[in-house]
């Protein structure tokens, strides 16, 4: 089927609509519009109304503009009004708790290793494969990426697609798991005092969140915008992926590799610390709309009949990745309940580690948990800086030396 991009750009904008309006008017308001738009998406997708992949033979340009750029948008703009303070009170136990699940994703991809047979039954390209897993657990696709390159993993398309279309159902379902996981075990999750309230305001407190229950946002979402406003926040957005990116390039020919997004976070931050521009309106708007449309892809990726064309193979990459994120969770938030550290930090690292800056940004929206966006970003940046690193450790040096 020949998908036209104005289609799926509609199906995915009716997507987000209906997700919206039933976590307003429904009891599906204990999902969340976040995980709604996934589960929404991944059925239609699934049912072949929408594409299931964007690959180099077959690109969905919707995808590929959602992926390189939405979401770098929506780091702009939901960073605009956030305040620096909350990253000092919150900085500390989340880095700590994403080092921590970084550690777990490598336990993870060890023991998924073993679990699985990885020499016998992925080949001579199981320690690439350990790899890719170990940096798109600790940072993002860029991470996964850039292992299978250097391993020419894409000269194997069946392992490759496989790794790909099992890595998108994971994070798909991970990304469903921190969403639930923190309603379900909050009120019996040890906490110390300090970090129930990261902003110092009491609204945003843990108490605060279990007496209202879940925070949908209405309020906060719905905004009057004048056209002038939205001018400025689009170029504004724009004009700072614009920059980063530039800026990252020059440098990169001087032999010094930045990460764009790290630069374009200290961008963000810098221009959040002018009063203008906190107060133009649209940009939590525009920001949670770009991040509900990322979500929507991450959903279309959740393609179950891939796995069905990989038999075996498809099981094996499944049942190893499975492995990986179940011994990362434990051991992240197991440290989380040991430290008595808030649980909805331990789920926003833990998603930062396993889908990324959006995806964490995206969780600690639908946590109620703006003074986590920060936070979010950073250590989602700290994870693409790293993952390629340790990437390369696990595959070249870890995995060999323990399992030939």
């Amino acid at each position: 089927m020949i998908y036209h991009s104005l289609y799926i750009l509609l199906i995915l904008c009716l997507v987000i609509g209906l997700s919206e309006w039933l976590v307003r008017r429904t009891w599906l308001k204990h999902i969340g519009t976040a995980l709604l738009v996934i589960i929404v998406t991944a059925v239609i997708a699934n049912l072949g109304f929408l594409p299931t992949t964007s690959t180099a033979e077959d690109p969905v340009p919707v995808y590929d503009v959602v992926f390189g750029t939405v979401a770098q948008l929506a780091i702009v703009w939901l960073l605009l009004k956030v305040n620096l303070r909350d990253v000092l009170r919150a900085g500390i136990p989340i880095i700590t708790l994403f080092l921590i699940g970084s550690l777990g994703t490598v336990a993870g991809v060890l023991v998924g290793m073993w679990v699985v047979d990885g020499p016998e039954r992925g080949g001579p390209l199981y320690n690439a494969l350990g790899g890719m897993f170990t940096g798109t657990y600790t940072g993002g696709s860029i991470n996964f990426n850039a292992v299978a390159i250097h391993y020419d993993v894409m000269r194997v398309p069946v392992l490759f697609g496989g790794a790909a279309a099992v890595d998108s159902i994971i994070t798909t379902i991970w990304m469903a798991a921190t969403i639930a996981i923190p309603r379900w075990l909050r009120p019996k999750w040890p906490c110390r005092g300090e970090d129930s309230d990261l902003d110092g305001t009491k609204e945003d407190s843990i108490d605060g969140v279990l007496a209202r229950g879940p925070d949908l946002g209405v309020g906060q979402d719905t905004e009057a915008l004048h056209p002038v406003d939205l001018a400025l926040v689009l170029a504004i957005g724009i004009g700072t992926l614009w920059l980063s990116n530039g800026i990252a390039g020059w440098l990169a020919g001087l032999g010094i590799a930045v990460p764009s997004v790290l630069i374009l976070t200290v961008i963000s931050l810098s221009l959040a610390q002018f009063r203008v521009v906190v107060e133009l309106a649209g940009s939590r708007l525009l920001g949670l709309f770009a991040v509900y449309l990322f979500l929507c892809v991450i959903g279309a990726f959740c393609d179950v009949r891939a796995l069905a064309d990989l038999a075996s193979l498809g099981m094996t990459l499944l049942v190893f990745t499975l492995v990986i994120v179940v011994v990362h969770g434990f051991i992240t938030f197991g440290a989380a309940r040991l430290l008595k550290l808030d649980i909805d930090i331990a789920a926003v690292a833990s998603q930062a580690n396993i889908g990324g800056v959006a995806s964490a940004l995206a969780l600690s929206r639908s946590l109620g948990r703006s003074d986590l966006l920060l936070p979010a970003v950073l250590i989602g940046s700290l994870g693409i800086a790293t993952g390629t690193f340790l990437g390369f450790w696990v595959a070249q040096t870890l995995l060999p030396g323990l399992l030939g």
